[in-house]
């Protein structure tokens, strides 16, 4: 099992860093929650978030979107600590998987750790804090569609909302909302495409129907 002792005061950058060192053959989710203990909510966000930047096959997302939508809803109504089914908690990662994933997101991570300082803190609190998990429970419905690609910009953006409420730095918020609007706006493009080809290929259909 993980340890969680003394994790208040360390960086997430640091815990996952623990998490990846101390595991076993599979990283268990609910082992990693234990790990990051009594730490804010949006602690637990982040991780949920950056299980859907790992480059998992087709169809992977939509069983991490699960978790990340559950946490993202309790959030949106002010929940202050993290409940997860037990048959999620249960699930894991393997850890080849695991580490690799987290040797490209940690540098980041590590980058935005040294820049970031609260700021802007309207954004934040009782209100700003369940926009935030709005937001990202809209973007987990997009994340759990098996779309191959189309999770990397509403994950990467639910990754950034989750950073800035960690480090109540309104400048990554406004940052995470700009990716959230770049994403709607690339999910509406590719809709629209969709949409438009379905209308034309009906049109073939029906124009050479008996």
């Amino acid at each position: 099992m993980l340890r969680s002792d003394g994790e208040e005061n360390k960086r997430l950058s640091q815990l996952l860093r623990e998490v990846a060192e101390q595991s076993d053959d599979v990283v268990s989710i609910g082992d990693i929650v234990e790990h990051f203990g009594q730490r804010a909510l949006g602690a637990v966000l982040f991780l949920f978030c950056i299980f859907n930047l790992f480059p998992w096959p087709p169809g992977g997302t939509t069983i991490t979107g699960i978790p990340l939508l559950l946490v993202a809803a309790q959030v949106a109504v002010g929940v202050r600590r993290v409940w997860l089914p037990r048959a999620i908690l249960a699930r894991g990662v393997d850890e080849a998987l695991f580490k690799r994933g987290l040797a490209k997101v940690l540098p980041w991570l590590e980058r935005l750790e040294r820049i970031s300082r609260p700021r802007l803190g309207w954004l934040f609190g009782p209100v700003g804090d369940r926009v935030i998990g709005l937001v990202v429970v809209a973007l987990s419905l997009v994340i759990v569609l098996p779309i191959t690609g189309g999770n990397l910009l509403p994950a990467l953006a639910a990754t950034v909302l989750a950073v800035s409420m960690v480090q109540r730095d309104g400048v990554l918020a406004l940052l995470g909302y700009a990716l959230v609007a770049v994403s709607a706006a690339v999910l509406a493009f590719f809709a629209h495409l969709i949409i438009d080809a379905a209308h034309q290929a009906w049109a073939w259909l029906r124009a050479r129907a008996p």
